[in-house]
């Protein structure tokens, strides 16, 4: 190694070697953190009878989410073997880390679903994500590829089907809230919600989690590959959007699905641009056609997935012009992307502290963010920075050690 490199690879994080992909992955994980603290805190509506879609709807709805979920799948690969996954016994006890550690992320959702807050916690759906993804840990490239694609292709056609049935039953199985310990009593309803009628169905999600696993196994390391990633991540995403919006308005299906909900004046147009959440997507398979966010549709799938993936690639870009530079320049995004279940249980527990009462004299919704937003950095970089794990994250890697047999690394 030249001295150059090698003062490359020492730094201010103790002489260990600076991996733009690590570094990558963690800021594109911040980015996500910070994307859905904006659709919680900021409209992505005006307030007007057309419900103009804001910017904030039009760029974070649906997309931020879904990077959260993508890179879940990330960084389930990376840990389980990268390009190689794990077999045998290895990838067993692999399993049993990971299930720990979605019941330690389910508890903590459980327990944020019982806090009166106006926006959807996404932990337990994500923690049912994990145990869903366990028998896809040890599969190649290729067939994870197979698995992916047919996912997304088939998965929203037979949630359509189900959903009028589910919908239907007496009382419906759909929460309506946030799941919390309380609807373990009713386990039927709460699986159902958190599979097919609840804001995240689990059953089709599992698609992000599979897109994630493939950018996990490829190897990182290859210098064309994040910029493969930013460019076809981005031509995918547009076009499965400019397919799903020619559907919608060009092929007829805006006015098939206004005829179907029979709700004259209703703004179906700026609903499908931001959320579909809400909308019983029953009675016109047009449905299936759009690329809403939020819809869980193929297209949304493909739209939300390639947007996803071209933020990695972006962010490991970032990362390889950080070595390249020798300055930390992803520090503030990966510093909260290091610790994001913590820091979004802390910003809910924050969130449900105003729900239904008036912000503070002088303070904004706008405020409110860029407060929560600079806190979430700004405590990100100190934790990275003087190595230490969030609290939640330490509770998730103990349990995880725990099930693979490693107590002793628990620290």
């Amino acid at each position: 190694m030249t001295s150059r490199n090698a003062a490359r690879t020492s730094r201010k994080s103790g002489g260990q070697p600076v991996t733009g992909r690590l570094h990558g992955i963690d800021a594109a994980r911040g980015l996500a953190l910070l994307g859905m603290m904006a659709t919680h805190l900021l409209p992505t509506f005006e307030s007007n009878a057309e419900l103009t879609p804001t910017w904030i709807g039009l760029t974070f709805s649906g997309r931020a989410a879904a990077l959260f979920a993508v890179l879940a799948g990330v960084g389930l690969a990376l840990s389980t073997g990268k390009h190689r996954p794990l077999q045998g016994p290895d990838l067993s006890a692999a399993r049993r880390g990971i299930a720990l550690r979605a019941l330690v992320i389910a508890a903590v959702g459980l327990t944020l679903g019982g806090l009166e807050v106006n926006l959807a916690i996404i932990l337990v759906h994500y923690a049912v994500l994990f145990l869903c993804v366990l028998p896809f840990l040890g599969m190649g490239l290729k067939r994870l590829c197979a698995w992916a694609g047919g996912w997304i292709l088939g998965s929203p056609v037979l949630a359509y089907l189900l959903r009028p049935w589910l919908l239907a039953a007496e009382p419906p199985l759909k929460l309506g809230h946030n799941p919390s310990w309380e609807d373990l009593a009713t386990p039927s309803r709460l699986l159902a919600d958190l599979f097919f009628t609840g804001y995240y169905p689990v059953f089709q999600w599992l698609s992000y989690l599979l897109v994630g696993l493939i950018v996990g196994r490829l190897v990182l390391a290859r210098a064309m590959l994040p910029v493969v990633l930013l460019v076809a991540g981005s031509v995918v995403a547009v076009l499965a959007k400019t397919l799903g919006v020619t559907a919608m308005e060009s092929w007829g299906g805006r006015a098939a699905l206004e005829d179907v909900l029979n709700s004259p004046g209703y703004p179906l147009g700026s609903v499908l641009q931001v959320n579909l959440t809400g909308i019983p997507q029953e009675g016109s398979w047009w449905w299936l056609a759009s690329a809403a966010p939020h819809s869980a549709t193929t297209l949304d799938l493909l739209h939300t997935s390639a947007v996803a993936v071209a933020v990695i690639g972006a962010c490991l870009l970032l990362g390889r012009l950080a070595e390249w530079v020798d300055l930390d320049l992803l520090l503030p995004l990966r510093g909260a992307g290091a610790m994001t279940l913590t820091l979004y249980t802390v910003h809910v527990w924050v969130v449900s502290g105003f729900y239904l009462k008036p912000l503070p004299a002088g303070w904004t919704e706008d405020g409110m963010y860029f407060a929560q937003a600079a806190t979430a950095v700004i405590v990100g970089m100190v934790f990275v920075l003087l190595k230490w794990r969030g609290p939640l994250e330490w509770l998730g890697h103990a349990a995880n050690q725990v099930g693979r047999g490693n107590v002793r690394a628990v620290r």
